[in-house]
């Protein structure tokens, strides 16, 4: 028995925050029953056959400014990013002239400026270098790629519905992983194992609808998932979530009651090109919009954003570099039985 026990048998049952009962990891009921392979490949499979319009996630909103250029290789192809005022420009990372790199141009005047020759660039283009499609969602910053995606093109991508700006309160965190854009969907369809491979984030976790194996990739795979967020030792904030893929390279949670409704949790895949090793590269770009029905919200959170975001970042790094081990033993997996797939030497 502990001494806040007392504590604890008073707490108000309309805060937020909730106490819990002390647990042990190996006593918890296992969820390898609802996580049947089966299933789990029949979601992703659907995921995979969405239409994307062929866009792909960049970068964080913030991280492309007007000072200098921001460079990136998004499936293989080198590119360059940064602002001309707020339109954002996104275009091939190579000097039309002798192929220098445009991520160490100068940025005068909204155009960059080569550092070789001095050969000048804005968003019109010049010497057969035109930017691609792009689009800033306040959030991230998207590129589309048609001759990479090869499907029908859109005007633009599919962005998952988010908090109003007014009140919300946004980061986004970003890590690269030796697998393919599938395994991270992959993980990200498979709730099941939060609270096993998670316990220092997450607690009485119960996936209390679950897709089906069957479906159509025009329909709407949803989970739908009671957890506890641990916030420290035996306390805790209670929530129902659902778990959505709308397009091959996102997965979004979104917290459909409880404390932050309506706060989303995005999920991106973006494929990097192949690596040294001749293995895949994948970014995980996970951006957290959050935000609270609660007065004085946004009032309070623009006033501490420049502290929450770090905080918020540290925590969703802290989750994914978990989860690369399973994205990335996936891959290893698939690679080892797959001609296809073998891993670089």
């Amino acid at each position: 028995m502990s001494v806040l026990d007392p504590l604890y048998r008073r707490w108000p049952a309309t805060w937020p925050v909730q106490p819990m009962d002390p647990d042990r990891w190996a006593a918890q009921a296992p969820t390898y029953r609802g996580a049947r392979p089966e299933l789990i490949n029949a979601i992703l499979d659907r995921s995979q056959r969405r239409p994307s319009g062929n866009w792909y996630v960049v970068a964080a909103s913030r991280d492309i400014g007007t000072e200098r250029p921001f460079g990136i290789t998004v499936a293989d192809v080198e590119l360059v990013a940064w602002r001309d005022g707020d339109q954002v420009i996104v275009g091939p990372g190579a000097c039309p002239h002798l192929g220098a790199p445009m991520s160490l141009a100068a940025v005068d005047c909204g155009a960059l400026i080569c550092r070789w020759h001095g050969l000048r660039i804005d968003a019109a283009g010049a010497y057969g270098w035109k930017p691609f499609p792009s689009h800033d969602d306040g959030v991230l910053v998207w590129v589309r790629l048609d001759h990479v995606g090869g499907e029908t093109p859109t005007e633009l991508p599919v962005v998952p519905e988010r908090p109003t700006a007014e009140s919300r309160i946004a980061a986004v965190a970003t890590l690269v992983g030796v697998c393919e854009p599938d395994d991270i969907v992959a993980n990200r369809l498979d709730p099941w194992h939060g609270a096993w491979f998670h316990p220092y984030s997450f607690a009485r976790l119960e996936v209390v609808e679950a897709p089906s194996t069957h479906g159509s990739p025009d329909g709407e795979d949803r989970f739908l998932v009671d957890v506890t967020f641990r916030v420290a030792g035996r306390i805790g904030v209670p929530v129902r979530a659902e778990f959505t893929s709308p397009e091959p390279r996102t997965v979004v949670m979104r917290i459909v009651s409880g404390e932050g409704v309506g706060s989303v949790v995005e999920t991106h895949a973006t494929p990097r090109g192949t690596g040294p090793d001749g293995r895949p590269r994948t970014a995980i770009v996970e951006a957290v919009v959050a935000d609270s029905p609660r007065p004085g919200f946004g009032i309070a959170t623009r006033r501490v954003a420049a502290a929450l975001r770090p905080l918020m970042q540290r925590t969703a790094t802290r989750l994914w570099r978990d989860d690369l081990d399973y994205a990335e033993r996936r891959y290893q997996l698939r690679a080892a039985t797959s001609p296809g797939h073998a891993p670089g030497r």
